[in-house]
């Protein structure tokens, strides 16, 4: 049986890799928040004074990417990254199912910019939308670069055939849905080496705009890469996905955020051709 660790909840140890102080942490590890109720996302500004671009932010995610706000962009190359295996662990924070993983795993390349993959986690049903089509789920990989700033590459799934990487660790998933650990406590499971390669493909159409990270504390100017390839999740996978959830986050799932004003780049190496 695999080891079971619980240890204690800090929401941007694993879900923030942004440069934060030791003070900021404290006093962020006893917030929580929900997708309900008194603290669900229409709450979440007012939770601490830590995410408040929660509530004032003007580059806020997800969005729906409808016609209105897509603009055809010739300055954007195939979205290229590079992975590879590492030790990872699996981990229940309580309003996502997530892969933590240690030292280099891979890297995406953002107009000549490098970001480091640090850890992917779902969300169900999808954050962002397709023309309004809200999609089963959704997997963010979040990427870090030198300088601290971040990129996302978003996948949405429809439900169809088991998905590769989730069939991987389904075994763990069922361990993760045993683990009881108290409220302010988050729950891992070593997963030993992952291998990623599935995911290193270049893609030939995706679509890129400028938002925040989709939980507190709501950090701003992420670059979001949301691929147009759609992928399949069984419905068994996804259950397994959410049942070791707390039940106010089963449906994990931000509102859509207003555009402001942005616009949307797409890219298509076919229509380019």
């Amino acid at each position: 049986m695999a080891l079971r660790i619980c240890f204690l909840f800090l929401v941007i140890t694993l879900l923030l890799a942004i440069s934060t102080s030791t003070s900021v942490q404290n006093d962020l590890s006893s917030v929580s928040f929900s997708y309900s109720g008194a603290t669900g996302p229409e709450k979440w500004g007012s939770l601490s004074p830590f995410f408040s671009a929660c509530s004032n932010g003007k580059i806020q995610s997800p969005v729906d990417i409808v016609k209105g706000i897509l603009t055809p962009s010739k300055r954007l190359k195939p979205l290229t990254r590079v992975y590879g295996a590492s030790n990872a662990t699996l981990f229940n924070n309580g309003f996502n199912i997530g892969v933590h993983f240690e030292g280099h795993v891979g890297t995406l390349d953002v107009d000549g910019k490098n970001y480091d993959l640090k850890q992917m986690h779902w969300h169900s049903p999808s954050e962002h939308r397709l023309n309004g089509v809200q999609f089963p789920a959704e997997l963010h990989l979040l990427h870090q670069a030198s300088d601290q700033s971040l990129s996302v590459v978003s996948v949405l799934f429809q439900f169809g055939k088991d998905d590769i990487i989730i069939s991987k660790i389904k075994d763990k998933l069922t361990e993760l849905a045993k683990e009881t650990c108290k409220k302010e406590e988050d729950a891992q499971i070593p997963l030993g080496t992952v291998d990623l390669n599935e995911f290193q493909k270049k893609s030939r159409k995706y679509f890129r705009y400028v938002g925040s990270l989709t939980v507190p504390p709501c950090t701003e100017n992420v670059v979001w890469n949301i691929l147009g390839k759609v992928r399949t999740i069984s419905k068994d996978q996804l259950n397994a996905l959410k049942a070791p959830l707390d039940s106010a986050c089963k449906n994990n799932s931000r509102p859509l955020q207003p555009p402001n004003g942005r616009k949307v780049e797409f890219y298509d190496e076919l229509r380019d051709q």
